[in-house]
């Protein structure tokens, strides 16, 4: 989801400029970021590459 077509209701601004604290607020919320900043794409990578190597493990016998 994009704030560049949301208007705020407090200063009837674009969101995206953040000109008010309700503009900023409602940007942080569009925009925020799970799990500390993490993007959840990267997570799904790391979370596949974790998989992926357990079963190249398993596959080779297990050390």
């Amino acid at each position: 989801m994009s704030c560049e077509h949301l208007i705020c209701a407090q200063c009837a601004g674009p969101v995206v400029e953040g000109r008010c604290p309700v503009c900023r607020a409602g940007r942080e919320k569009v925009h925020h970021h799970g799990m500390q900043g993490f993007s959840p794409l990267i997570i799904a990578v790391a979370v596949l590459l974790f998989f992926a190597l357990l079963a190249l493990r398993h596959l080779n016998g297990g050390v």
